[in-house]
């Protein structure tokens, strides 16, 4: 280790070192909160001004922080929030949380990640660690960061050094704050990967050092394979066990009783967030450069994809079955955030839901106590802002689709007064009474 790296890592020792995080999104901001509990300074980056402004007046944008948390940045002079990349020169440690979605054709779309590291290389000065957040395919540190960067005249793991550590954010889920989740650290060398390791065995519940950046990129990669193969599966199984006139979410409770060799997943509407429907496919187009095909992944992408039809099918069944056609009827969403209990419309089934819905000619409503509006997405536009849930908003309901099982809705005033329900998440298990349909 060079004298370089030998005082950066005395300031990450000592917490007298800067944190610079680029992105303050579901991701950039969770680490805010981790990295100052654990005593750091930060300097908070942003293009998007709102997020600046809403961070200075204290305005909450991501709920499932906490006011308490926006009050704290609006005066803790620890914490810088700013849109000047300029500031980020201060930093010891740069850390990028930008999104990386999939482009039209399925491809990744690495914009973020190029154009954020193209500012880094700006302001990048002697004696900085360069760390990426964001999930992508084994290489993205290396070989996409790493040259742009070089070009600086700096040299790579002498003068400034660069490492991986892939976010592992799960919004809303109780007892897994960013600080509380292990974090996986890899660096592009040896010395990068120690000092990046230094940084986040400080500031998480554990940290586990690796080899590589690639071993940590393929990592979080594998675990959202993971995820979103055993999603398929109980979904397929869902589709299955519908035709066969059997209860999946009890065939899921009955198998879940054996304590080895199973592990509980549960069918839903679609994938959603940012993680589980994209990140598979960057594997998938990496793979396809070494020439191999990854059928096994691509085909639980293809059946994720396909249940939003699924649903719409149910929605159209069960409304024949109560003598109205799809085309005309009332039908009233409920929930629209990608999971329960938070305020999160990243890759959210809902979107596509409501639109073949529409397309369909339903007149289409939604009511989610977290998501006010419905935000203008990539893929979507839908003009529709939530409705107030109240006896008379469900009776005039030809029918309500539960497509996101918030905590905060009264399942059995939805048993009581909606005609007909149709329920994607099983959230309707403990009520009586009223007309519902599993989807």
């Amino acid at each position: 280790m060079n004298q370089t790296a030998s005082e950066l890592l005395k300031r990450i020792e000592s917490k007298s070192a800067v944190v610079g995080i680029v992105g303050l999104g579901y991701v950039g901001l969770p680490l805010s909160k981790a990295l100052l509990e654990a005593g750091y300074a930060i300097i908070g980056y942003d293009i998007d001004q709102r997020k600046i402004d809403a961070i200075h007046a204290g305005t909450s944008y991501i709920h499932h922080l906490g006011q308490e948390f926006f009050d704290r940045l609006k005066t803790d002079p620890k914490f810088k929030a700013t849109s000047d990349p300029k500031e980020l020169a201060k930093a010891d440690a740069i850390l990028l949380c930008v999104p990386t979605p999939l482009g039209h054709h399925r491809e990744p779309d690495l914009t973020y990640v190029l154009d954020s590291t193209r500012m880094v290389a700006g302001i990048l000065r002697k004696g900085q660690i360069v760390v990426l957040e964001s999930t992508t395919y084994p290489g993205t540190t290396r070989d996409e960061m790493g040259p742009i960067l070089d070009a600086t005249g700096l040299k790579r793991n002498e003068d400034y050094f660069l490492a991986y550590s892939p976010e592992r954010e799960d919004p809303g889920s109780i007892g897994r704050s960013a600080a509380a989740i292990p974090k996986l650290v890899g660096g592009t060398d040896s010395v990068s990967g120690q000092l990046a390791h230094a940084l986040y065995a400080r500031v998480v519940k554990a940290a586990h050092l690796v080899s590589t950046a690639e071993v940590a990129e393929t990592a979080k990669v594998l675990e959202n394979v993971f995820r979103c193969v055993n999603i398929a599966l109980v979904n397929e199984m869902k589709i299955v066990l519908d035709r066969m006139g059997i209860d999946v979410w009890e065939v899921i409770d009955a198998a879940s009783t054996k304590p080895f060799g199973f592990m509980p997943f549960y069918p839903g509407p679609g994938l959603g967030g940012h993680c589980i429907p994209i990140d598979p496919f960057y594997l998938t187009w990496k793979a396809k450069e070494v020439g191999v095909s990854t059928r096994f992944i691509e085909l639980a992408g293809e059946v994720n994809t396909s249940m939003p039809h699924f649903v719409i099918d149910k929605v159209m069944h069960a409304l024949n079955d109560h003598g109205k056609a799809l085309k005309g009827s009332k039908v009233l969403v409920l929930g629209v955030a990608y999971k329960k209990n938070i305020d999160d419309p990243r890759e959210t089934p809902a979107a596509e839901i409501i639109e073949l819905l529409m397309d369909r000619g339903a007149q289409v409503s939604y009511h989610d106590p977290h998501v006010p509006t419905f935000p203008r997405m990539r893929k979507h536009t839908i003009p529709l802002s939530s409705v107030k849930l109240d006896a008379a908003t469900l009776k005039s309901a030809d029918c309500v689709l539960v497509v996101t099982d918030h905590d905060a809705v009264d399942y059995q005033a939805v048993a009581s007064n909606a005609p007909l329900v149709v329920d994607t998440r099983n959230a309707m298990r403990k009520t009586s009474g009223g007309t519902v349909v599993q989807a």
